[in-house]
């Protein structure tokens, strides 16, 4: 493993070079659907910007596909609020099992357009692009730090959305466990050391506590469809987004290793895989210690918290997900963007921009993006302040180095994972679809999707 550094900021501008410069789908985020809604204010608070509408009532609606930080995103709305009490936010969030881009397009389409929302990779972009307004006068266009704002910024300079933040994802594990089977998890690089710490964390099941060695959730086909399938898909199109949008088809050159990845996560997983959903993995079986690890990435780290903070604080940590030639690299790459609502009157979209700005740049939106969301921030600014979870800390380290893998499953075509993919997975796991069959027919989608 990398060595963990105190300081959040420097060397994130190497992320630009290692092509991390896609999004994370909302296919991707955390399942389930988790509607909250909060009063919220929205002004410039310490980045020089005025109070929005000269101080006349605005409302604003938000709607963001990442349901993991929904309970502190209102939080910090409501500090908004407190400090603006001209400005009233409402937030939903909406994500996982739930089709976040679906559920944006009904409401755009039904006139009930919300004045800030989130958007993953060029697809939802593109279709959207009609609703955004440009974001070139913001403070947080010009705190990003380089290469942020590459897949969202068109040839003119149009700045079109706004990144949430870092985010990386591997193999999270259990690291008391770990530590009674005698495997050390810095020195698992290769598929064949993985396999062999899974085979002695079975071995020992009895021993250790647990009831298997991962929680495979087959229920999210966004887990083995966009996460797992990134790694092996990522290289054929040279970790571009762009190119994997632009791709009229995919080869599955690496299709074997994935299989076998996959295998090894099903064959040692707890039971019933094709039932067992994201909150069961993260909070149940993890977070009380019933498997010695999950493929997950570090926006779990708050649920963990809340089950059990000494947990979280002291006995996680990280491993990249084994790729020959491309061992000790962890995927890493931007989840989602911010996007203001153009259609609206001129004092809204000012008082989006607004809270936008305060969120990422006030001195308390700072620190609250650092200890409550674990955020690793994509912007400047941040130097002073330190990653307080090991989880954003690792991800941090990884693009730091550059040892990074880039994303490339939000260049999927529309429904691609949700309505084909996942379900091809599913199919798979639950022998009604040979692995070949999965193959062809995600590859017979992914044309005619195009």
């Amino acid at each position: 493993m990398l060595e963990s550094k105190k300081s959040l900021y420097k060397g994130l501008i190497l992320l630009s070079t290692v092509g991390v410069l896609a999004a994370c789908g909302n296919e991707g985020d955390i399942p389930g659907v988790e509607n909250g809604t909060d009063p919220n204010t929205d002004n410039g608070a310490d980045n020089g910007s005025e109070p929005a509408g000269d101080g006349e009532d605005i409302s604003l609606n938000i709607m963001q596909g990442k349901v993991e930080f929904n309970s502190q995103f209102n939080e910090l709305a409501q500090m908004y609020m407190d400090e603006n009490p001209n400005i009233t936010i409402e937030i939903t969030s909406v994500g996982g099992g739930t089709d976040y881009f679906t559920q944006l397009t009904t409401r755009m389409s039904a006139g009930d357009e919300p004045d800030i929302f989130s958007v993953a990779g060029p697809n939802e972009i593109e279709q959207m692009s009609d609703y955004m307004t440009d974001l070139s006068d913001t403070d947080l266009a010009s705190a990003a730090l380089e290469g942020m704002l590459d897949n969202v910024t068109q040839d003119d300079g149009t700045v079109m959305a706004l990144p949430y933040n870092l985010e990386g994802y591997g193999y999270i594990y259990n690291r008391e466990v770990f530590d009674a089977a005698g495997i050390d998890p810095e020195a698992i690089s290769t598929y064949e050391d993985l396999e062999e710490a899974v085979q002695t964390l079975d071995e020992q099941k009895e021993d250790l506590g647990i009831e298997a060695v991962f929680a495979l959730p087959g229920a999210e086909g966004w887990v083995m469809g966009d996460h797992l399938a990134n790694v092996y898909l990522s290289h054929e199109f040279n970790q571009d987004v762009n190119e994997a949008y632009n791709a009229e088809t995919l080869e599955f050159e690496r299709g074997d290793e994935f299989q076998r990845m996959l295998d090894l996560q099903a064959e040692h997983s707890m039971e019933p895989i094709l039932s067992l959903d994201y909150s069961q993995q993260v909070e149940e079986y993890f977070s009380l210690g019933q498997v010695a690890m999950i493929q997950q990435g570090n926006w779990v780290y708050p649920t963990i918290e809340q089950m059990d903070p000494e947990f979280a604080e002291n006995s996680i940590g990280m491993i990249p997900i084994p790729l020959e030639g491309h061992e000790n690299q962890l995927p890493v790459g931007i989840p989602n963007y911010w996007a203001v609502n153009g259609n609206k009157d001129d004092a809204t979209v000012q008082a989006a921009k607004d809270f936008l700005d305060w969120m990422y740049l006030s001195e308390e939106g700072k620190q609250f993006v650092i200890d409550e969301f674990n955020f690793v921030p994509a912007y400047e600014g941040y130097e002073d302040l330190e990653i307080n979870d090991p989880l954003s800390q690792v991800v941090y380290d990884y693009s730091e180095s550059g040892e990074t893998i880039g994303w490339i499953f939000t260049g999927y075509p529309t429904g691609f994972t949700n309505n084909e993919f996942g379900p091809n997975l599913q199919a798979y796991l639950g022998g009604e679809m040979t692995w070949d069959e999965m193959i062809e027919n995600s590859i017979s989608a992914w044309e005619s999707l195009q």
